[in-house]
């Protein structure tokens, strides 16, 4: 009787739609990801045994290794949505060639990371200087990505801010309009956060910065768990 419960009970239906996407799956396994570099990371610091940091250090790289292989032939998927955004005349042309970038950019890195992945797995045969120079064109073209997604968020939050001042908040249809507006400003701000914890990763990749690496897993962390509370949202 309980366990029948449990296995109808809302949260469980919620939970099995969430993981049903592939996007879900991923999310999740970031999140982990991350935290497991962090905490590799601060074990490491603290002066803990080889056994302690060994799990955490193995889960950061065998995730990262299933994601990888789990984004395979996902590079389409930005590359169409990249042309949709430049055929998308209602948008105007700055913001859709800033997406459409983004997206290009996008479906670069993820094809040179999956060249990366199939490499170091031994499934395509390339010399270690070779693999090393697809990885950091990879990284460069991330960076690219998330730099066009935060120009575009900055344009976005201009536009938005020229639509509020036009709105008339006394009004009822006027008050409906302002709340839409908040909704999609929260939604750029949250983007914006994500992508400012997320450019630091291709960035001290790169030597860009130099930051330590817990830094770099707590930004992961916190743009996993803002990027999975969305993907949990839409599938509610």
């Amino acid at each position: 009787m309980v366990l029948n419960t449990l296995v109808h009970h809302p949260a469980v239906a919620h939970y099995l739609r969430f993981v049903a996407t592939t996007v879900g799956r991923d999310k999740a396994l970031r999140l982990l990801q991350y935290l497991a570099r962090f905490l590799s990371w601060y074990f490491l610091r603290k002066g803990y045994d080889a056994s302690t940091i060994a799990p955490w250090d193995a889960m950061k790289k065998n995730f990262g290794s299933v994601r990888k292989a789990m984004r395979i032939g996902k590079n389409i998927e930005h590359m169409k949505a990249a042309t949709v955004a430049l055929e998308n005349k209602s948008l105007p042309p700055l913001s859709r060639y800033l997406i459409a970038a983004r997206q290009f950019s996008y479906f670069g890195y993820l094809t040179l990371d999956t060249l990366g992945f199939l490499s170091t797995t031994k499934i395509v045969p390339l010399s270690a200087p070779n693999t090393a120079r697809v990885v950091k064109e990879s990284q460069r073209l991330w960076l690219a990505g998330i730099m066009f997604s935060l120009f575009h968020s900055a344009l976005a939050l201009q536009s938005l801010k020229e639509k509020e001042q036009k709105v008339v908040k006394t009004e009822a249809e006027g008050r409906l309009a302002s709340e839409k507006l908040i909704k999609e400003r929260k939604a750029v701000l949250q983007q914006v956060v994500m992508d400012g914890c997320d450019i630091l990763i291709p960035a001290t990749g790169l030597g860009l910065v130099k930051v330590d690496e817990g830094i770099v897993g707590l930004a992961g962390v916190v743009s996993s768990w803002l990027g999975l509370t969305a993907q949990w949202s839409k599938t509610a």
